[in-house]
């Protein structure tokens, strides 16, 4: 990928929607923060969303609170223009160990682009559209919100996400995501073990028939799993066995196909033993990451113009997994990495969290918000992508 060969937005335009973001820098910095300190995790992020909409409110945005049948989600909308920008902000924690995965830089960045695009939306003759998309990290809010109408008339959608580094491009991984209980009956296991049916052997046949799999599964597919609950006495036959299991795979179509053996396999346990299998899904499924590179060459040429420097990613290179995935299915997306310093700590380790509110995080709120707006910019005003975007749009629309 390289940076597009069209021109960009007008300086006198980036620089506009500098100055807005310049003026409220200390609000969106001081979100930012204030998710930091107070995490919340998956669809209980009422005080985020609470903190989200008051700040978009004030700054004239028109703010719909529990949208989309979700209470913790929310839209914000500035301008009437044909061309709707989808600004997606997320801001659950995860448990235990807070924003560990930097969701108050990601939340507080599609803030900043939206607050810095509100006042052209009309002049640019679009719709500026923030969803605030709650439990990305367990549950699929986004998905919820996609089935209910929140992203029916986005053209584009984006968002920045927290990392070590910047990057543009990159896929991830599709994933299910289940609970597994086995319920057998108890027994001594030494005078009477006969009357016994036996839960903990069911899920550890179930592990085994997985570990044979693996062999056979497609590259890059996944399965991992922990234990939950497996008995409580040496000497009694465990009537009851639990387990939280995920699957990934590359593509929806191969989760599909991973989710089916790894079924098979837990089904084999209860088959050996005579136990009863309960597998629930958690959640929504994540389809891949499908990543829109004409708009992702906007933004890394507004990204590097900020003095970034952003890494331009194999479209085959994949990461975790992400709700957004399932968005890109629908609408053209982006979802770069925008980096700040954390040591040699990872994401999704307590280390990590600690960086989120230092200068390179502050810095990145600041700059990701700036790259999304400058992006939208772009799409606005170059017209073979407007035309080209609208296009898609309304073939989605009348399919």
């Amino acid at each position: 990928m390289t940076a597009p060969s069209a021109p960009s937005a007008p300086t006198a335009l980036r620089e506009r929607t500098r100055a807005v973001l310049t003026a409220r820098q200390d609000e969106v910095l001081g979100l930012s923060h204030a998710l930091h300190a107070d995490p919340e995790l998956a669809y209980e992020e009422h005080r985020a969303a609470r903190r989200i909409g008051d700040l978009l409110e004030g700054a004239g945005l028109a703010v719909t609170r529990g949208a989309y049948g979700l209470p913790t989600a929310l839209s914000a909308t500035a301008g009437s223009g044909d061309l709707v920008i989808g600004i997606c902000a997320e801001y659950d924690a995860l448990p235990g160990i807070g924003h560990a995965c930097g969701h108050n830089v990601n939340g507080a960045a599609a803030v900043s682009a939206a607050l810095a695009l509100a006042p052209l939306a009309d002049e640019l003759g679009i719709t500026v559209k923030l969803l605030g998309t709650p439990a990305e990290e367990s549950g699929g809010g986004k998905v919820d919100m996609l089935r209910a109408g929140a992203f029916d008339d986005v053209a584009a959608a984006m968002m920045v996400h927290a990392a070590p580094s910047d990057s543009v491009g990159m896929s991830s991984l599709a994933i299910s995501s289940w609970k597994v209980a086995y319920t057998g009956r108890s027994a001594h296991a030494a005078a009477m073990p006969e009357r016994g049916i036996n839960a903990a052997d069911a899920m550890m046949i179930a592990q085994v028939a997985i570990a044979a799999h693996r062999q056979q599964m497609r590259p890059g597919s996944v399965v991992s799993g922990v234990v939950t609950g497996g008995g409580e006495a040496a000497n009694v036959i465990p009537a009851h066995t639990s387990a939280d299991y995920d699957c990934r795979a590359v593509t929806s179509g191969e989760l599909a196909e991973l989710q089916a053996r790894v079924r098979a396999c837990f089904e084999a346990g209860a088959l050996a033993t005579g136990a009863e299998l309960a597998l629930e899904t958690v959640g929504n499924d994540y389809a891949d990451l499908r990543q829109d590179f004409a708009m992702a060459r906007r933004y890394l040429g507004a990204a590097r113009d900020l003095g970034r420097r952003v890494q331009d990613c194999d479209p085959t290179l994949r990461g975790g997994s992400t709700d957004m995935g399932n968005v890109s299915h629908l609408v053209p997306t982006i979802h770069p990495m925008i980096g700040y310093d954390c040591g040699d700590a990872i994401m999704h380790n307590p280390e990590f969290t600690r960086y989120g509110v230092g200068d390179g995080a502050d810095r990145a709120v600041l700059d990701g918000g700036l790259a999304m707006a400058w992006t939208a910019l772009d799409l606005a005003l170059d017209p073979s992508h407007r035309s080209g975007l609208l296009a898609r749009l309304a073939d989605r629309t009348t399919a």
